[in-house]
């Protein structure tokens, strides 16, 4: 979360080269702590330099906070936020570098789970798997990082979301331009004084030393010379690496040079980094230079709005201050006047709701895995928090008790200049953002009984053992952790109860969570490999496939089990990579075309045969065909005859074209609102993932199948044209999910009805779909909608499936096809009443089986005579033998107690325990009695206390059940 510490060095655990998805798999009921379940980014200090920051208040700023200095505030945002990320990238752009959009919060990177840093989009470049489009880049990345979430409001600088500002060079420029352009910018751009700037180095970087020294003229006592740890980037263990330099503002300057720490956060901050990308360590360790030399940067904007701005922390910027003012003022608080603490806690609800409200608007929804658990935890931590502040509605009579939304709507307001998106998509956020705060108020009213009970419990505990009232660690953390509770607010009310709180063994709990979240981080994993070397090679693919379906090709590489090969004989599967290619490879939600390469002689007669199952897209543009080799043998350097199987191709065409026309009519029937959260392309049907927090009903289902229909019957031709993808977004294009876009994008538009940003296949007119039919419509995660659907011969296959089961359903019912819905309920009603009846039936001889054995009934207790019957009742069912057991109360009248068992079908038990009011009364509960009971037989159960039913799988050990409830009785009943 340390807004610069990405980028330069902190990269080092890879996790063994894994792909790092740090999120358990969480039940629906208990989730792991925030610490664990977060740590989407990872920790940048060494242990010794990030305990400062964990325990420091947020009163341990640079600059005291004091009324003169709120109300200057205006004087101080003349330089806006806004400002200094404009004046950042034409800074670079006036020096020859391309200014690229922000990448979206969702990398295209399966290592990472969000985007945690300025150089991501960049990485296949680094790599040297993608070639570069330009030699240098600038951009302003917005970035997630939540691993050490617990020190967001406690210190001046950790933020969950920030921006990264950041300047690239793709083995263009190297050392000395990068050190002279951070100086200038920060000197003469922004003004900063040369005196209070502080430089940090790698200890053995004498270059940069001398850059910094004898070109830019840094005095020596202000160049930090410092370890691996800090200022050595590397990727993993092998990879690329290199030395870093770090550039601190010194808010006091007055305190000389003599043992200047730059970990000390209340002299100093980072606000911009260096990374030299220069060496590829080796699997033995040892340094070789790279091929290519990269400078990745990163000056983290919220830091230097702090610096010109004077204020004293990140969060009391103009781009964050706001949201704070929002939150404040529906707590009734004035922000300049209120204590740290509550200033810590109207932090945290300012910067994790700018991290929610972006996460949303990038197409992240709160769910129980990855991404949306990311969110969920921040909306619950936002909600706990402001609960903290007194803070339980929107100030605008809404009686739901939410109040999130009010504040997003302040950072939606602030958003023009980050992401022009967001306010299109307000309000679909705002339905999230709602919907989710008010899921979690439930949770937190279930989490205020649990509480009531555990400290009625401890009460109890201590009136029994004469110990003092304490709730425990572990209960306290498991209302934190679970249901959502501060422990500030556990602490409060158990003191008015009476109850004391565990809090250490309460940060025993969460220091082992903290400890699990450290194994948990999500770098940026970069490796120089065979996989790199291979794109080194080979070229990119040309795709001929939207023209033709078959091309003369020429075979650039074999791979077998990965690993590449001279030639392929007949019956081996292989990967063949082909300088041109008519085959489609598997993107955008369509999957890779099937066909065959054939190798031909002079004579047109077939010497080798490869049946294509797959295609896929390595990184960069590298088509890979993965098949089989049927004939022959297969030779790099051969020539081939590529075939794409057109029967197959346009049942693909056809179901992406219908997809286009799906999205087009769910946003007319259900609301704009709505996008896509992911898509599926086959042969055989289309399924569409959509941002929904209801079902859809029958009748809006019909309506999308009309729409649909009726746009394939009005036969519209299909227009594809390429062009910029600013023009493409101007125009109204909507982005495919999942989709990567280059500068120049293809846009396929349906005119009047759709146009979107696609590079996928598509029919030339919607009249080759002839038909459309939805055939599922469901929910997959919370908010997220799924249909499935099929269209073009795929419909005509449906509905013949279907016309053959109705013509089967027909003659075994033997009706006419339009009688067959009355037949089947006639039927259903049929079978219910004779389901009824059997019912009826084995109740009645189970009451009969009672009244026999009635008569074993025993009598126990001496004072107080209490009639007991424990009996087996062969395969009665579990209905039956509720009937039974209410007979044998009412004959053997009060006080009586029955425990009846039966095994009504192989590997099943059950059990009854039935007591009248007179055992109830002398404290033995049916429903506390039968569980211990039914674990004998491998089950549970329970119930209320005057009856109660269980189950089981083990019959074999009834008898011994039985017996034991028997004797446990008479225990109970004699004491």
């Amino acid at each position: 979360m340390e807004g610069l510490k990405l980028p330069p060095h902190s990269l080092h655990s890879i996790h063994g080269g894994k792909p790092l998805f740090p999120f358990p798999k969480p039940t629906f009921t208990l989730y792991p702590s925030y610490n664990f379940a977060l740590s989407t980014g990872f920790v940048t200090r060494t242990k010794a330099r990030n305990s400062q920051f964990s325990t420091r208040s947020s009163s341990a700023s640079a600059l005291p906070v004091t009324e003169e200095l709120m109300e200057d505030r205006s004087k101080n945002v003349s330089v806006s936020g806004d400002s200094i990320r404009q004046r950042f990238l034409e800074f670079f752009r006036s020096r020859g570098h391309k200014i690229l959009p922000s990448a979206s919060l969702v990398p295209d990177d399966p290592t990472v789970l969000l985007t945690i840093a300025g150089m991501l989009q960049f990485k296949p470049i680094f790599l040297g798997k993608v070639p570069r489009q330009v030699p240098r880049a600038t951009t302003a990345q917005r970035c997630i990082r939540t691993n050490d979430v617990e020190n967001v409001g406690r210190t001046a600088r950790h933020h969950t979301m920030f921006e990264m500002l950041g300047n690239f060079s793709f083995g263009d420029y190297f050392k000395k331009d990068a050190i002279k352009w951070a100086w200038e910018l920060s000197t003469l751009e922004f003004g900063l004084p040369a005196t209070q700037l502080w430089i940090s180095i790698y200890k053995e970087d004498d270059e940069a030393f001398d850059i910094w020294h004898d070109e830019v003229g840094v005095p020596a006592e202000r160049i930090k010379r410092m370890g691996e740890e800090d200022n050595f980037w590397t990727s993993g263990v092998t990879g690329p690496c290199g030395p870093c330099s770090e550039i601190y503002y010194d808010f006091h300057p007055e305190r000389g040079h003599s043992n200047a720490d730059l970990g000390d956060d209340t002299r100093f901050i980072e606000f911009y980094n260096l990374v030299f990308m220069q060496y590829n360590r080796k699997d033995d360790g040892s340094l070789e230079p790279l091929k290519q030399k990269n400078i990745d940067t990163g000056l983290g904007l919220e830091r230097m709005a702090r610096i010109l701005q004077k204020v004293p922390n990140n969060y009391e910027t103009d781009l964050i201050y706001p949201i704070l003012e929002k939150a404040a003022e529906l707590a009734n608080i004035t922000y300049p006047l209120a204590d740290d603490h509550t200033k810590m806690n109207l932090k945290i609800i300012g910067d994790h709701m700018r991290a929610i409200v972006y996460l949303i608007s990038d197409g992240v929804v709160p769910s129980n895995i990855g991404r949306g658990y990311v969110v969920r935890r921040l909306i619950r931590r936002a909600v706990r928090t402001g609960r903290l502040l007194g803070i339980k509605a929107d100030g605008r009579d809404d009686h739901e008790g939410a109040f999130l939304t009010v504040i997003a709507e302040r950072v939606i307001e602030l958003s023009t200049n980050i992401d022009s998106d967001v306010k299109a998509r307000a309000p679909r956020i705002l339905e999230e953002v709602k919907r989710e705060e008010l899921r979690f108020v439930q949770t937190l009213e279930r989490g205020e009984k649990l509480l009531d009970q555990m400290l009625a419990d401890a009460l109890s505990s201590t009136r029994e053992f004469g110990t003092v009232p304490c709730l425990s660690g572990k209960d306290a953390f498991l209302l934190y952790d679970t249901y959502g509770f501060p422990v500030e607010i556990t602490t409060e009310v158990a003191e008015e109860r009476g109850v004391s709180t565990d809090l250490n063994g309460f940060d025993i709990e969460m220091e082992n969570q903290r400890r699990q979240s450290q194994a948990a981080h999500s770098a940026v994993k970069l490796e120089v490999n065979d996989g790199a070397e291979l794109t080194e090679n080979v070229p990119d693919t040309e795709f001929l496939g939207y023209d033709t379906l078959s091309a003369r090709a020429v075979v650039e590489s074999l791979l077998v089990n990965g690993k590449s090969v001279i030639q392929v004989s007949e019956g081996s599967d292989v990967e063949v990579l082909l300088n041109r290619t008519p085959f489609y490879a598997e993107s955008g939600g369509q999957i890779g075309d099937h066909g065959y390469l054939c190798v031909t002689d002079g004579g047109n007669i077939q010497r080798a045969v490869i049946e294509i199952k797959d295609v896929q897209k390595s990184l960069g543009n590298i088509f890979i065909h993965k098949g089989t080799i049927r004939e022959g043998v297969l030779e790099v350097g051969r020539e081939v005859e590529a075939t794409v199987d057109a029967k197959l191709r346009q049942r693909a065409k056809v179901h992406h074209t219908a997809t286009h026309l799906l999205q087009a009519a769910l946003k007319k029937v259900i609301g704009q609102e709505t996008s896509q959260a992911g898509s599926l392309v086959t042969f055989d049907r289309l399924r569409f993932d959509f941002n929904f927090h209801r079902p859809l009903l029958d009748s809006e289902l019909e309506d999308i199948e009309g729409l649909i229909n009726e746009w394939i019957g009005d036969a519209k031709s299909l227009q594809t044209k390429v062009m910029p993808l600013t023009d493409a977004k101007r125009a109204g294009a909507i982005a495919m999910f999942g989709e990567k876009y280059g500068e120049q994008v293809r846009v396929v538009e349906v005119p009047g009805v759709s146009m979107e940003l696609c590079g996928g296949t598509h029919v030339s007119n919607t009249s080759e779909i002839r038909a459309f039919k939805i055939i599922s419509e469901q929910g997959i995660a919370s908010g997220i909608r799924r249909i499935e659907a099929v269209a073009g011969e795929a419909f005509i296959e449906y509905i013949n499936a279907r016309d053959s089961y109705m013509k089967h359903l027909c003659s075994t019912l033997k009706v006419k096809a339009e009688e067959v819905t009355t037949r089947v309920e006639n039927l259903v009603e049929e079978l219910r009443m004779a389901r009824n009846e059997v019912s009826s039936l084995r109740s009645k001889a189970a009451v009969y089986k009672a009244s026999i054995i009635a008569s074993k009934a025993f009598t126990v207790g001496t004072s107080k005579k209490i009639r007991v019957l424990v009996e087996c009742m062969d395969d009665t069912d579990a209905d039956s033998l509720k009937s039974a057991a209410e007979y044998l109360l009412d004959t053997l009248q009060e006080p009586a107690a029955v425990i009846l068992g039966s095994c009504p079908d192989k590997g099943k038990v059950s059990l009854v325990a039935a007591f009248t009011p007179g055992v109830v009364d002398m404290g033995i509960q049916a429903g506390n009695f039968i569980g211990p009971i039914a674990k004998l037989c491998g089950g549970g159960g329970g119930g209320k206390p005057n009856f109660a039913q269980a189950g089981g799988r083990k019959p074999e050990n009834l008898s011994k059940a039985l017996e034991k409830a028997r004797e446990d009785l008479v225990s109970i009943i004699s004491e």
